[in-house]
């Protein structure tokens, strides 16, 4: 039985309260073919109530009680993860194989990353005679993009199942099949009733009712700056914890003595990944004045090596963008970049020649892009690049920090001295340098504008508790 016009509330699929059908859109060719219900407070309170009970016990379970739950989640998630990868390919463009590998295998990662913190993790620990604590924060609200669908609901989820936490998930209404699957997969894992719960709807039906809840202890919200500055307004009035990990404008600074060819193209993937719909995507590449030609030529070339298609089709590299409002808003900043003077090298506006439905982007990137220009300036959310050349690596460490996100940001540089010294130096959440392996330990969020608080591994977890203070305690333990 399919369970898409239904929530996950109190351990039981249930109708809403009130009946409102939305459309989930193939991206690859427009046409809906899925239908979910859009819920409202009404659902919310439902949602909240069952959660607020749940935490009366769950909240005070073992450690290795979790732990169990989390290791029956994980297996439940192996077997279901063909349905997964079909889900996201077909509701936000995700290549077939692209969705399989990365998609569904980084929410593995995190549930398992997760599993092997909790095995360790210490709650409590004796400051002379006194106990301090970490205890769950109680009911969380838990509100999911559809860019990377399973990343952002494993590494919310994951965290709080593991700090002991109860929860209402809204993941994104445009992306929202792969949710009713994990929650599934909960259910079948034998999550406690009530412990998680999932409501679909909008941002200002349910969003905004999670965000400003009484019985809501804090949000944990990815998406835009926009909407997490909503979130924040909304969370306000009853002083929850808001964790935002939001927008991002990454820069990528080539140093003068990398293999130039080989930083280009690696960087030119770094950006067009996922159809460029990556929060942390490597979209400002700063290269020497002197070698920008060269690094336009190269980033030409690359660009055109990928094949834009259908999700399921083979040999596809690169997927529709999710919407037509984001495929309007990045033709729009495209021909942006044309009318601000920056030099067109591969790609422009419109859809690949034999494609003429689907939300196709074709593979672009920009030269000559100055500091001041749109492209330079405004996340695009596609796969677009910008190249700036730079005179002095001081220029281009100053440009790349001068913006109102701090996400990411990359160095690619042989002298490691260097490039330690830039890293210390950018105000971003993370550095990369010389395009390393992804790894889910790492901690995960942004600086400034990009939002607060961090994802992934412990220092998650830790985002999902509250320390408490016991005097005179004299414990032995």
């Amino acid at each position: 039985m399919s369970h898409n016009l239904q929530f996950y509330i109190d351990g039981a699929w249930v109708d809403p309260v009130v009946p409102n059908t939305f459309d989930v859109i193939d991206p690859s060719n427009e046409d809906a073919f899925a239908q979910i219900s859009l819920g409202s407070k009404a659902d919310v309170d439902k949602a909240v109530a069952a959660a607020r009970r749940a935490f009366n016990t769950f909240g005070f379970t073992e450690v290795g009680e979790r732990l169990e739950l989390l290791n029956r989640i994980i297996a439940v998630y192996k077997k279901r993860s063909a349905d997964l990868a079909v889900a996201v390919s077909r509701e936000m463009g995700a290549p077939r194989q692209m969705a399989l590998d990365s998609q569904v295998g980084i929410g593995l990662a995190h549930l398992q990353k997760m599993a092997d913190v909790l095995k360790t993790f210490e709650f409590r620990h004796v400051k002379g005679p006194h106990l301090v604590v970490k205890e769950p924060i109680g009911v969380v609200g838990l509100i999911t993009p559809w860019n990377w669908p399973l990343n952002q609901i494993t590494c919310k989820v994951g965290p709080a199942l593991a700090a002991g936490c109860t929860m209402v998930l809204k993941p994104s209404e445009i992306a929202p099949l792969d949710a009713i699957i994990f929650a599934e997969i909960l259910d079948e894992a034998g999550v406690p009733k009530g412990v998680f719960n999932l409501v679909n709807g909008d941002g200002p039906g349910v969003g905004h009712a999670l965000s400003s809840h009484p019985d809501i202890d804090m949000m944990s919200f990815t998406g835009s700056t926009r909407a997490g500055i909503l979130v924040a307004k909304a969370a306000a009035d009853t002083v929850k914890r808001v964790h935002q990990e939001l927008g991002g404008k990454s820069a990528n600074i080539l140093f003068p003595d990398v293999d130039l060819a080989t930083a280009v193209a690696k960087g030119v993937a770094g950006c067009f990944g996922n159809s460029g719909q990556s929060c942390n995507a490597p979209t400002r590449m700063f290269v020497p004045r002197d070698r920008h030609d060269e690094a336009a030529g190269y980033a030409k070339a690359a660009a055109e090596k990928f094949t834009v298609g259908p999700a399921d089709a083979p040999g596809t590299k690169l997927g529709p963008v999710v919407s037509q409002v984001q495929f309007d808003k990045i033709q729009d900043l495209i021909q942006a970049g044309i009318d601000e003077g920056a030099t067109l090298v591969a790609g422009g506006p419109g859809r690949p020649a034999e494609l003429n439905r689907g939300y196709y982007v074709r593979p672009t990137v920009f030269a000559d892009v100055t500091h001041d220009m749109r492209i330079a300036r405004e996340e695009i959310f596609g796969p677009v690049l910008a190249i700036m050349p730079y005179d002095t690596v001081e220029q281009a460490v100053e440009q790349a920090n001068d913006t109102v996100y701090g996400l990411a940001s990359y160095i690619q540089a042989k002298d490691m001295k260097k490039a330690r010294d830039v890293a210390a130096r950018m105000r971003t959440g993370n550095v990369y340098i010389n395009y390393p392996t992804w790894d889910a330990g790492l901690p995960f969020g942004g600086y400034k504008q990009s939002g607060n608080g961090r994802e992934y591994a412990e220092y998650g977890l830790e985002d999902f508790l509250e320390i408490k203070g016991i005097a005179g305690y004299e414990a032995a333990e």
